[in-house]
């Protein structure tokens, strides 16, 4: 994978996704005198003497305390220390790295008054691979991502602990075997560091880009289950969907339409079909599957927006050598696109398993009975269905919208917040489940096409099951069933599936 140049402020989808998928991380060195201008501007500021929120005074409801010039230092290092008060689970080291390099886009932008020897030292912490340990739990997603973010600095300044070659090291062990010293924070960059959406960005484009991978699977295992079920690609015409004009249901019909392309299955009952329509989980895919990707890129959008964008607070401005409060920090975007996400990956999961419970039943696909050659003495397919039904039903849970709910918090200074990090934080365990239930989904179509033979389905489908069948068998008589779903979920996960399939289906960018 090819390293990661980042040039603040313009920085394209797809290298954050780069980041997430583990590439390399340099920081384009001409944002440097705009680094250094800005911490010029604090010490400007300073020198006035005016009291400057975060600067020489208190936090949040104790931003009317003064701090004298001599408690600066201390000012910052409290901050932190006070702050990284994060609980439950180490946060995933994918998303933390990708956040790492949101808040190094974000604070070389010159913006946030951090001097380049900071700068520096969160680079370097990127290009040697040490990842500060930061608790998933703890931020509401309104003045910054706190707690998550304070866990990140104080490794910076050698408190805490880091994941390092494989360990879990104390932050000052880490630093030293990377041959890197702690710093200690000056006036305004430990506010810098710990204020901003960077924990809540990450996660939510972590699960941005594993609903995209979500999306496409489904595109191929919703079609196998189609061409498993004999049905009809007549809803997938071109000519219904330009009447509706929605971009993504035109491309999803496309894409249906390309995967069955030259099946014989499909030309074998073309004049004999009885059925006259199809279930809605096979014939309204390009509407379902087509407005989970207009709201997938809705939430692009926004997400690049953000992650390009500068959140912290106060603001400063080298020209005029002021510091700007304001509310950058408030991360409503992030929450509703996190929303639309997880609406998304709920939906994707929830049609996949309509087309399960379709597959096994034979008075609606036209197969054995839970897809077993000898139903009775096999139960075939029967509680890989209830599975996919439990793990949808999860999902459908978790899927309620996070940015309707808010709390109080900081004595009411920050009496309304987003809960960005709540919303954001659940959408990788929801792609979990909805892999779950595209890899039963993809072993029940393989296995309903299987019935059909001699006669096969379209090349790219034949690739698809082939892959498949390389991992799995037919299933003639029941075994155990959980490696099979294994092999089959790390097939999607890793891409493998769609790589068999050409990898030229539609995605979110």
């Amino acid at each position: 994978m090819n390293p990661v140049l980042l040039t603040p402020g313009s920085v394209p989808l797809a290298d954050w996704r780069a980041v997430y998928r583990g590439a390399a991380v340099t920081l384009d060195p001409a944002c440097a005198p705009r680094v250094a201008e800005s911490a010029a501007a604090v010490a400007r500021i300073l020198a006035k003497g005016a009291p400057v929120y975060g600067i020489n005074t208190g936090f949040g409801k104790l931003a009317s305390v003064r701090i004298g010039d001599e408690d600066l230092a201390t000012l910052q290092r409290n901050i932190v220390l006070s702050h990284a008060a994060g609980t439950g689970a180490p946060s995933p080291v994918p998303v933390i790295r990708l956040m790492m390099a949101l808040k190094l886009a974000s604070l070389a932008q010159g913006a946030s008054g951090v001097r380049p020897e900071t700068v520096a030292l969160l680079e370097a912490m990127l290009v040697k691979g040490l990842t500060p340990v930061v608790p998933c739990q703890g931020s509401v997603g309104a003045s910054g991502d706190l707690a998550p973010l304070s866990h990140m600095t104080a490794t910076m300044i050698g408190v805490g602990e880091i994941f390092y070659e494989g360990e879990r090291l104390p932050a000052a062990e880490a630093l030293h075997r990377a041959a890197l010293t702690s710093t200690q924070l000056g006036p305004k960059e430990g506010l810098a560091l710990l204020n901003g959406t960077q924990f809540s960005t990450a996660n939510a484009l972590a699960g941005l880009f594993e609903a995209e991978l979500l999306f496409r699977s489904a595109l191929v295992t919703g079609a196998l289950s189609t061409e498993a079920a004999k049905g009809s690609d007549t809803p997938f015409d071109p000519r219904i969907h330009t009447l509706r004009r929605h971009r993504g249901q035109i491309e999803v019909a496309d894409a249906l339409r390309g995967l069955m392309t030259g099946s014989a299955i499909r030309a074998s009952h073309l004049e004999n079909d009885a059925r006259v329509q199809d279930p809605y989980c096979l014939r309204c895919q390009p509407q379902v599957m087509g407005a989970a990707l207009d709201i997938l890129r809705q939430a692009a959008t926004t997400l690049e927006i953000e992650a390009n964008g500068v959140s912290d607070n106060p603001l400063i401005f080298p020209e005029t050598d002021e510091a700007l409060s304001g509310g950058n920090f408030h991360a409503e975007p992030v929450a509703f696109a996190a929303d639309m996400i997880a609406m998304a990956i709920c939906e994707i999961g929830s049609i996949a398993e309509r087309r399960i419970a379709m597959l096994v039943d034979p008075a609606l696909s036209g197969l054995p009975a839970f897809l077993t050659p000898r139903p009775g003495l096999n139960s075939g397919f029967m509680i890989p269905q209830v599975t996919a039904a439990a793990l949808v039903s999860e999902n459908k849970q978790r899927a309620y919208p996070a940015s309707v709910d808010s709390i109080p918090t900081s004595a009411n200074q920050e009496d309304h917040v987003s809960m960005a990090a709540h919303g954001a934080r659940r959408l990788l365990d929801m792609a979990d489940n909805a892999t779950g239930v595209l890899g039963i989904e993809l072993l029940a179509a393989a296995q309903g096409v299987d019935f059909h033979a001699p006669l096969a389905s379209s090349a790219t489908l034949e690739s698809a099951r082939a892959t498949l069948r390389d991992k799995v068998p037919t299933l003639e008589d029941d075994r155990h069933f959980h490696p099979d779903m294994e092999a089959a979920n790390l097939l999607i996960r890793s891409g493998a599936l769609l790589a068999s399939a050409g990898d030229s289906l539609p995605g979110v960018a």
